[in-house]
């Protein structure tokens, strides 16, 4: 955007929400705080001296990143975070409290924990194609412009259009798509310096070879030097230091509805075009916690078993082969800071990624996956508010089985269940894709509890806190909308389990039948997999919209969360990372 279009957009800006809101939605009782590695923390200063400098361009390199996800995000965003710098340096209190929710959801347009929409701009409402596609592009001339590029035989062109790593936009009567690494050139130029630069000090090898395969696809547009860095990425089991680029497709609402066209799936099938959903981008920087990362790795010589018994497993093939060692390597890491899509607090904020994705080109080439853990977003950090919950929430017998590092056991089989089932990434099932993928992961977690604690794993009374845990932890504040599609699991998995007697209501509060759980997971894995298996939308459509549904008893636990939990929002406060940026 050039310098001249800036400054007329930024004369049209207008605040969309009033001193009153914005003062309600900045104070600590509404706005949740997680806490990053302070400048003093101790994982810090115990780095080696050439890691200490390498996380200084780590952090430099994220901030870049942040910079381009803002772009893909809304085409408005940088002009109105200039906008709203300008209007504090004048004593703008509206710009100053605007810029805090900005700062926190990284962009114009987000949702809150209760599933509203907050816009901080008026008249700039989010899009289906969020930055990625022209702002006036309707769903219709979407798939008719397709259609008639196709038969028009610009066959490249549309595979250019419909990749996952491009930017949209009008060429005259058509559409063109410009590969992000083109699109940003100057911006992730300067990213890969910085990478080069952290692979001059860091002192692991493994990880500087990843660094340098990193930055080499920084600088030029070839989707194999992304997969040949995911590929070393995904190795990477014993570093001090993590850096990871997450590219995740959750937001784009617009090439989802490519399959919902029938004659122009049909059209792409035939040339062999698959419209994959755009990736948004994050940086996530930190530094590897040992002890935690011994503890996730005692998981691993469990997954052959795990796959041997997913349903259906002789049909399909999966990332994990159940005849070899498991191609996928687990860190915790004390977070540095979270930046761009990872780090945007929209709603919620993520746990922990099992990256690369399906649809990546690394997984096609003998590449494995890797999980990493976020140690700092999973802290609680008022253990009173917590029992206040379970005081309103859950049968006070079954408090002895609420345990929050069960949420973190539940998360790493969540993570874990991701390599399992069909190993292709179901882009004919559009918007509910994720959805069901979620599902998938969750559905995962909870049906080997049994089989894991019969290994070893873990011991019968922690077997009883996952359990317990998983079914409390589920109730939401309010119903979400059908394109949170972590949220929308939720409510569907609380739906099946109540019709199945895995929980019930009593006196207001839920009883889990704990041994009635497992068996109804299972159920419902089978019957995910399936969809998978079949591929076909309308089934996929089917199941969430016959399961997504809210109900009595869903509110009455949504209203006593909403009167024990304010928050509305929520933010990361980096102080380390924050340090580093300005040495």
């Amino acid at each position: 955007m050039s310098t001249e279009n800036n400054m007329q957009i930024e004369s049209n800006f207008e605040f969309n929400l009033s001193i009153e809101e914005l003062e309600k939605r900045t104070h600590k009782d509404y706005l949740m705080t997680k806490k990053m590695l302070k400048a003093d923390a101790p994982e810090y200063l115990n780095l080696e001296e050439g890691d200490k400098k390498a996380l200084k361009h780590l952090v430099k390199a994220a901030d870049i990143l942040e910079k381009i996800n803002m772009q893909i995000d809304c085409k408005y965003n940088l002009a109105f975070k200039e906008f709203l710098n300008k209007e504090i340096e004048k004593g703008n209190e509206q710009a100053k409290l605007t810029k805090i929710l900005f700062d926190a959801q990284k962009g114009i347009n987000a949702i809150d924990t209760m599933s509203n929409k907050i816009n901080l701009a008026k008249g700039i409402a989010e899009r289906p194609g969020k930055g990625v596609y022209p702002e006036d592009l309707t769903k219709e001339e979407f798939h008719e412009i397709l259609t008639k590029m196709v038969n028009n035989g610009k066959i490249d062109e549309v595979k250019k259009i419909l990749t996952q790593r491009s930017v949209v936009e009008r060429s005259g009567d058509e559409l063109i798509g410009i590969d992000y690494i083109d699109k940003f050139k100057e911006d992730f130029s300067k990213m890969a310096d910085e990478l080069d630069k952290a692979a001059e000090t860091s002192t692991n090898k493994d990880f500087n070879e990843y660094l340098e395969l990193q930055a080499k696809a920084l600088r030029t547009a070839d989707p194999m030097l992304d997969a040949y860095a995911d590929k070393k990425w995904a190795t990477l089991q014993d570093t001090p230091l993590e850096f990871t680029i997450t590219r995740e497709n959750y937001e784009d609402e617009m090439t989802g509805t490519i399959v919902e066209n029938k004659e122009l799936s049909e059209l792409l099938d035939k040339y062999n075009i698959k419209p994959i959903p755009k990736d948004f981008l994050g940086g996530r920087v930190g530094i590897v916690n040992k002890e935690g990362t011994e503890a996730l790795i005692a998981i691993k010589k469990y997954l052959p078993t795990l796959a041997k018994n997913m349903p259906f497993a002789d049909q399909y093939e999966q990332n994990i082969n159940p005849n070899q060692d498991a191609k996928q390597t687990m860190v915790d890491v004390d977070l540095v800071a979270v930046k761009g899509d990872v780090g945007a607090y929209r709603g919620g904020i993520t746990l922990a990624e099992n990256l690369p994705n399906d649809d990546k080109l690394s997984l096609t080439i003998g590449g494995g996956r890797r999980n990493v853990y976020h140690r700092q977003i999973r802290f609680v950090s008022d253990m009173k508010k917590l029992q206040e919950r379970l005081d309103e929430i859950l049968d006070k017998d079954q408090h002895v089985y609420y345990q929050n590092e069960a949420d973190h056991w539940f998360t790493i089989g969540h993570e874990n269940a991701h390599s399992l089932g069909p190993k292709k990434s179901c882009e004919t099932l559009g918007k509910y894709r994720n959805i069901i993928e979620e599902n998938k992961a969750d559905m995962g977690a909870l049906a080997f509890v049994d089989l894991l604690t019969e290994l070893g794993m873990y011991t019968e009374e922690q077997r009883k806190q996952i359990i317990v845990t998983t079914i409390a932890d589920n109730f939401l504040k309010s119903k979400p909308t059908l394109s949170q599609a972590h949220r929308v699991r939720t409510v569907m998995q609380n739906k099946y389990f109540a019709e199945r007697g895995g929980y019930e209501i009593k006196d207001g509060k839920i009883h889990v039948n704990i041994d009635k759980v497992v068996p109804i997971a299972k159920e419902m894995l089978s019957e995910i997999i399936q969809i998978q298996m079949d591929g076909d939308f309308k089934k996929a459509e089917k199941y969430v919209l016959d399961n997504f549904i809210w109900t009595d008893n869903m509110e009455l636990i949504a209203k006593k969360l909403q009167k024990i939990n304010k928050t509305l929002n929520g933010r990361t406060e980096s102080e380390l990372a924050d340090k580093l940026l300005n040495e």
